[in-house]
């Protein structure tokens, strides 16, 4: 079986066949093999193509993976919002200002940091070309069926990672084929681009495994049909947003106005999202009776979890890495390993929670954050200075050094279970990291639903009721309220807020930004260096 053992070992297949066709050398390298040697079966030719671009998903180099790693796609879609921040604490955290620039708003098209998250997404999509190419050329070992099946694993990772694009850039290069010179390639509209990433889902589901990609065995870690309509249900709902190519000046269109065809059905966005919603309430995906069990050590039998990346710290490099930035030096030296003193949620979240309130506080609260005294095997972690150590919620600021609380402001992330025998100072834990999960899909309904003129009580009902806490009126703000509840430290919050109106709004210790109301800060810039080296490229301003 193709698991994922072989996804994250076929690096160095896949690595000698690159450098055999890239190299500047008249002589093939004597430590290289041919293509043809590479590749004489089916299951060499799915670990040199398809299997090679899961090593894009999970990663242990800053800037890449969907998760797990710092200053990409997660850090951009968190700490830019009103969730949580990685406050300045003295000398610590600074870093030219970077943390602070996410929070308030202030990037521009010179960060490096943008640049190689574009580059980082772009080179995925070629990668994903190369690999469609490479089953075309090899089609002749491969039965019909076979090829189907992994020209539609190749195309859907290819458009999970302009899914990526379109919510972060926009207007990008649709790059459909390794055909390209560098001259054809420019800014399709973000329009086209959403419409393409969306078909080609719809268009490849069919062929992919209807299989539960979270639980181990042969699609283990892998793009599944389910997975593929949680991608579908994800553009769907927030077509209003893809579908505006210049957010200062153009108006949102209304998601009952935007028209998908899904089994035969003329739909709008909201319909959309609600059947293809059902199609993984069918699939058999259901909440865990105990939310804490889909981010405990060994997470691989969730009956939620939707699409995760495989941990395991004897096995793959894959890192996770955000326990660690977050917790005081002590508490990691208390848990026997490493921690940076980081990242924290805001007040305005943790008063959310109800944090202060007893009688108010949500239940998942404590399964999200480490507050106030720290107690690690029931002994208190004390400071250096033999005070005990005690997270102080309400006391962050963006920029702590002259606060007495510069090492102790904050809550800190939890929510997964920590491996005390995790390698790395526990950044290789034996946890998957949980991308996309049930819980998330029915407040995905709810919301549609709502917005579609319906009732979203039921589906909303059932993700509190799950938490233990007490019913709410399922109106769009208390759903938006509920996502964070619900889906804190997951990545999701810049999205939603984008969707909901509120991103360039003032919140928590952020002031918006002059003028930010018409919506520029809603997409990062393409940034200059690609703009520079592509004469083709044009600014988001521009569309």
């Amino acid at each position: 079986m193709k698991t994922q053992t072989h996804i994250l070992n076929l690096a160095l297949a896949a690595f000698a066949l690159l450098t055999t066709t890239t190299s500047c050398l008249n002589d093939t390298p004597r430590d290289r093999i041919e293509e043809e040697q590479a590749i004489s079966s089916p299951s060499s030719l799915w670990i040199n193509s398809v299997g090679r671009l899961y090593n894009c998903i999970g990663s242990n180099e800053e800037g890449k993976g969907l998760q797990g790693t710092y200053r990409g796609i997660y850090d951009y879609s968190t700490f830019t919002t009103d969730e949580a921040i990685v406050p300045t604490r003295g000398a610590d955290w600074y870093d030219g200002a970077f943390w602070q620039r996410l929070y308030t708003h202030q990037w521009d098209d010179n960060d490096q940091e943008l640049y190689n998250l574009w580059c980082y997404l772009l080179q995925s999509v070629v990668q994903c070309n190369d690999a469609i190419a490479l089953i075309d050329k090899h089609k002749n070992i491969l039965t019909q069926q076979q090829w189907l099946a992994y020209n539609a694993e190749a195309r859907a990772i290819r458009a999970m990672f302009y899914y990526y694009l379109v919510d972060l850039f926009g207007n990008v290069p649709l790059l459909k084929s390794n055909k390209a010179s560098v001259s054809e390639v420019y800014n399709a509209s973000r329009t086209e681009v959403f419409r393409f990433a969306f078909h080609e889902l719809q268009n490849v589901a069919p062929h992919l495994a209807n299989a539960h990609s979270n639980l181990q065995g042969e699609y283990y870690g892998r793009i599944t049909q389910p997975v593929a309509y949680f991608l579908l249900a994800k553009l769907a709902l927030n077509a209003e947003v893809f579908t505006c190519n210049n957010p200062e000046r153009n108006t949102l269109q209304q998601g009952t106005n935007i028209h998908f065809t899904v089994d035969g059905q003329k739909l709008n966005a909201w319909q959309t999202t609600i059947n293809y919603c059902q199609k993984l309430q069918a699939a058999g995906y259901q909440l865990e009776q105990n939310y804490a069990d889909n981010f405990k050590l060994h997470n691989e039998n969730s009956s939620e979890n939707i699409f995760t990346i495989p941990m395991d710290k004897n096995l793959y490099p894959n890192e996770y890495q955000y326990l660690f930035r977050s917790r005081h030096y002590n508490h990691g030296k208390a848990l026997g390993l490493g921690a940076e003193n980081g990242a924290c949620a805001t007040i305005s979240t943790v008063r959310a929670f109800g944090y202060g309130n007893p009688s108010t506080l949500d239940s998942r609260f404590k399964l999200n954050f480490y507050a106030d005294t720290v107690k690690v095997d029931g002994q208190v972690v004390r400071l250096d200075n033999g005070k005990e150590l005690v997270y102080m919620p309400l006391n962050v600021e963006i920029d702590l050094t002259a606060s007495p609380y510069i090492k102790t402001a904050g809550a800190r992330m939890a929510k997964y279970e920590v491996d005390r025998k995790g390698f790395l100072d526990g950044k290789l834990q034996d946890n998957d990291i949980v991308l996309y999960r049930y819980a998330d899909v029915l407040l995905m309904m709810a919301e549609a639903k709502v917005r579609n003129g319906q009732s979203g009580q039921t589906e909303m009902d059932a993700v509190r009721t799950r938490a233990g806490m007490p019913t709410r009126t399922a109106t769009l703000n208390n759903i938006l309220q509920e996502r964070l509840l619900e889906l804190m430290w997951e990545g999701w919050r810049r999205q939603d807020l984008i969707r909901f109106g509120r991103f360039t709004q003032s919140y928590d210790l952020r002031q918006a930004l002059v003028n930010e109301n018409k919506g520029a800060t809603t997409l990062f810039p393409i940034p200059r260096k690609a703009i520079e080296s592509n004469g083709n490229l044009r600014p988001n301003s521009n569309f």
